[in-house]
Parts: structure tokens; C-alpha cells; sequence
């Protein structure tokens, strides 16, 4: 019996060496990994002794010989195969210990070159795992070291059963799919093409953690992050304080930081169910905070508060007489963190500042029945003040300045989304229902008497004048939406009778 050990991780080696030679198994490496085996004592034979072949051009070809996937990828059950192997004296190989090289750190460094990351693309490695995960029936193959115990256990009792050579295959043709993903990523980052969607799309995803369910307690859960690295986000969160996380919190704690995020002023929003409650933006965390929450305070229990500066101790003691479920914020000043953890089961989250960008992963995925819709993320320049003011009257500068911050906030509202803001602070929106007028007047309902004098930002364009005309009779003094409907006609017209200022974005901002 032979076994191939080849791996760049080192990790526990020499232990599964000593046990698989234990076992009766005469092992056979290539390089590092038999400079490691042979000092500690393991006896092993290199590749290029069995092969006959030296490895060349710097160690790239070494294990690619038919010696090699001879041994792997020849049928037990075959006599024309084995007898094959007999006429051309070629050994079966029935184990194989295979992991990569460093890809995906190697181009996680920051001042990696594209020599450094061609050089760390494994051939032969990939190709041993396939070779041996194919014919698994007959070849053990093992990536990962958490499994080199159990394994070596098998192969010095009663052997692997054929569930288990399959899992162990299903994990090496996984390992292999999410290491080529990784390349695939890397090197569409740089390549500049047209303005089609990729004809396809490699997305390769490493589990950080388990979740007790998803959605709902009958659904499985669990969290992924880029198996390529990634760039930040809230999947790379710090966990510093309370509960584990659920599904809900991830996703509501996204929402929050995608929210927040988006503003380049101090910005503090409260989350309830992926849609913003409460947002306000101030110089002063606390006072943001203060106005966030007052937004609408009823929703606000048991949400998630977002921060997209250090969150202060000032701010901190603000929130104590409120229950949240998650805060998440880039960090965390002075005591704020001691003030925060006085809830004990409050979880706190600190998240890098820059939002993910580039890459695969960095697509916008949508599961439906039968395959999925890829888009790329909301993300657009926008400048208010290449705005079309599309009424007589134009907006003044304080208007303006709201139109700015509800547009950005009617973003992060589900569809059809419409928000009150007055002075930097949401006061109230409307979010997923089935007709604009509806979203207008929840809005309306949620600001009450802080209505009059709001600016309101539309996600898409209104339809008809009714939506003007409730707007009117709410108090609303300036509007921005996207502009584009036959009837813009009528809603401009119905905007001047009333004397709001409104503006078109020429931008549409669903978020379904």
C-alpha cells in the first residue's frame, strides 16, 4: 500500500506520517514535505524515485507523471486496468494526502504582484485531488488536517468505508472548486472587459460559522465569507460582546451598516426588519442617535443600531434605556464599550469602515426557483447638484441639503419606498407595500405632527398626481425622485398648484 503526502500546511504531518507508516503503508513525497517527514525520523521515498523523472522548472512539475496518476486513477475493479498498470510497472497509489499553496493569502498581501500570484496557482496539487477524489472507491484523499486523526484510525483498523471515502472526495472536489473560484476572482478583478455580465460566475464560499437555524427555526443556517479573502464588511465582523449571533441579526446588522455606511457625515440609523426606522445625521453621536431613535421609537425596540463613526460614551449611555438586540459600529471610544456591556446579552459588532468592493462575491445574488439573478451592487456616484429641478420653484439650500440625505435613506427602504425627513433625521417612511400612495401615506401616519415641513425622497417614479397631492397635504415642501413616468406631466403640475420644489435624480434606487 502507498500513500502520497504533498501539502504546503504542514500542520500535523509528521504525526499522520508516523501513523500511516504505522499502518504499513510505504509513503511517498515531494519537497518540503519530505524534508519534514524524513527529519522527524518518518520513513519516506521522494516522488522523483518513484517516478524516475527529476521535478523541473523549479519544482512546477513534479507529481504530473503517469507513475503518479497511473497509480491514482486506475480501476481496482478493472482487470484491463490493473494489468496495465502490471505491463508499464506502475504501483497504485491508496492514499493521498494533497493541500494548495497559499493563493489566497499570498494575494491578500498588500503589495502582492501578479508574478507572486501566478506563482502561487497549484497545478499539480488540484490534479492529484481530482485524480484520487474520481476513483475515491479505491483512493482515500484528504485535504483538510482536522480529519487526519479519524482517518488514520480507519486505515490502521478496518479500513474507510465507501460513505466515508465519499465524504472525504466530496470535500476535496469542494476544496478544489472554492480554490479555483479564488483564482477566477483574482484575475477577473483586474481584466477589463465590456459591459455584459460575466457568461459566468464562480463564487467560492469558506464557512465561519453555524447558526442554530435560519429564518425560521425549521430552516438550516449558517455564515460564508468570500473563499478568496474578501474586503471587510459585516460577515468579518468582530464579535466583542453578548449572544450569539442569529440569521436575523446578520441580516439586520447589514442593512445597518449598509445604511450608515452610504454617508460620509456622521450617521446613526436604527434597523427593524432590514428597513431603516430611524436615521439622523449630527456632528454629535449622541444627539444623532437621540434623533434616530425618536424617528420612531415604537419600532426602535428590539432593532439594531448602526453608527458609522467610533461609537462615544455619550452615545453609549443614550441608548441604555432601550432594548437592542445588535449595535454595530467601526469601533468603539473610551468607556463606551464598558457602558455597552452592561447589557448582557447585547451583541456588539465592530466592522473595518470600507464597505466590500470588486470581485465576484461582491455581486448582488438573488436565489429564485430553478437559479439565481446576479446583479451588481447599488453603487452609484451621484451628485446633487447635477439634479433637474423639474418644478417653477426650486429647492432652497436647507431643502436641498434633506433631499440629499432622504435620497440616500429611500435606498435602503424596501420598495415601494418613500421617506420624511426634516432637517437630517427620518421622521417617517413607508416600505414594501404594493402601490406608492400607500408608502406615502405610512409615511405620513409614522411623522405625524412632524410632517409639515419634511422634504420627501421617492425610490422610483410616481405614477400619477395622487401621490403629490397626499404629499401636499402632509406638509411636504420639496421632493426627489427619479422622474421618467409618461404622466410627469401631471405629477409637475400637480407639484407647482401645491409650491413644492421638486427634483429629478434621472436614478432609480429598488430595493426589493
Amino acid at each position: 500500500m502507498k500513500a502520497l503526502i504533498s501539502v504546503f500546511d504542514k500542520t500535523g504531518i509528521e504525526e499522520l506520517g508516523n501513523r500511516l507508516a504505522g499502518a504499513g503503508f510505504e509513503l511517498i513525497s515531494t519537497g518540503g514535505t519530505h524534508r519534514s517527514l524524513s527529519d522527524a525520523g518518518v520513513p519516506v521515498r521522494q516522488v522523483s524515485d518513484v517516478t524516475g523523472s527529476p521535478e523541473i522548472l523549479e519544482g512546477r512539475v513534479k507529481t504530473l507523471h503517469p507513475v503518479i496518476h497511473g497509480g491514482l486513477l486506475a480501476r481496482r475493479d478493472s482487470a484491463d486496468h490493473m494489468a496495465e498498470l502490471d505491463s508499464h510497472n506502475i504501483g497504485t497509489i491508496d492514499v493521498v494526502v494533497v493541500n494548495l499553496y497559499p493563493f489566497v493569502e499570498t494575494i491578500s498581501q498588500p503589495d502582492v504582484t501578479l508574478d507572486d500570484a501566478l506563482e502561487n496557482i497549484d497545478v499539480g496539487g488540484p490534479t492529484m485531488l481530482r485524480a484520487a477524489a474520481k476513483n475515491y472507491p479505491s483512493v482515500a484523499v484528504v485535504v483538510d488536517p482536522t480529519d487526519y486523526g479519524w482517518v488514520a484510525d480507519a486505515l490502521a483498523g478496518d479500513g474507510l468505508d465507501q460513505d466515508q471515502r465519499r465524504g472525504l472526495a466530496t470535500k476535496a472536489f469542494q476544496h478544489v472548486a472554492v480554490y479555483d473560484a479564488a483564482v477566477a476572482e483574482y484575475l477577473a478583478s483586474g481584466h477589463t472587459c465590456d459591459d455584459e455580465m460575466p457568461q459566468q460566475v464562480t463564487i467560492g464560499l469558506e464557512r465561519v460559522s453555524s447558526l442554530r437555524y435560519g429564518e425560521n427555526p425549521h430552516q438550516k443556517g449558517a455564515l460564508y465569507v468570500p473563499a478568496s479573502g474578501g474586503s471587510g464588511g459585516l460577515a468579518r465582523a468582530r464579535q466583542l460582546h453578548g449572544r450569539e449571533l442569529s440569521f436575523n441579526n446578520l441580516m439586520d446588522a447589514d442593512a445597518a451598516w449598509r445604511t450608515v455606511s452610504d454617508y460620509d457625515d456622521a450617521a446613526v440609523c436604527v434597523i427593524k426588519h432590514a428597513n431603516p426606522c430611524g436615521l439622523a445625521s449630527r456632528d454629535n453621536l449622541a444627539e444623532a442617535y437621540q434623533l434616530a431613535y425618536d424617528g420612531d421609537p415604537v419600532s426602535a425596540f428590539g432593532g439594531i443600531v448602526g453608527f458609522n463613526r467610533n461609537v462615544t460614551a455619550e452615545a453609549a449611555e443614550a441608548m441604555g434605556p432601550v432594548f437592542y438586540e445588535v449595535v454595530v459600529a467601526p469601533g468603539y471610544d473610551g468607556d463606551a464599550l464598558e457602558i455597552l456591556q452592561r447589557k448582557r446579552n447585547l451583541r456588539i459588532l465592530s466592522v473595518d469602515a470600507a464597505l466590500p468592493s470588486g470581485g465576484a462575491t461582491d455581486y448582488d445574488v438573488r436565489p429564485l426557483s430553478g437559479g439565481m439573478l446576479v446583479q451588481t451592487p447599488d453603487v452609484i456616484e451621484e451628485d446633487a447638484g447635477q439634479w433637474e429641478t423639474a418644478t417653477e420653484r426650486k429647492p432652497s439650500a436647507t431643502e436641498l441639503a434633506d433631499l440629499a440625505f432622504a435620497w440616500k435613506a429611500v435606498k435602503h427602504i424596501k420598495s415601494n419606498a418613500i421617506a420624511f425627513v426634516k432637517d437630517r433625521q427620518l421622521v417617517g417612511m413607508g416600505a414594501g407595500q404594493p402601490n406608492r400612495v400607500v408608502s406615502v401615506h405610512l409615511s405620513q401616519r409614522a411623522a405625524g405632527e412632524k410632517a409639515p415641513g419634511c422634504v420627501l425622497a421617492s425610490d422610483a417614479f410616481f405614477p400619477f398626481p395622487d401621490n403629490i397631492e397626499l404629499a401636499a397635504e402632509a406638509g411636504i415642501t420639496a421632493i426627489v425622485q427619479p422622474g421618467g413616468s409618461i404622466r410627469d406631466d401631471e405629477v409637475i403640475a400637480a407639484a407647482n398648484t401645491a409650491g413644492i420644489a421638486m427634483v429629478f435624480t434621472g436614478v432609480r434606487h429598488f430595493r426589493h
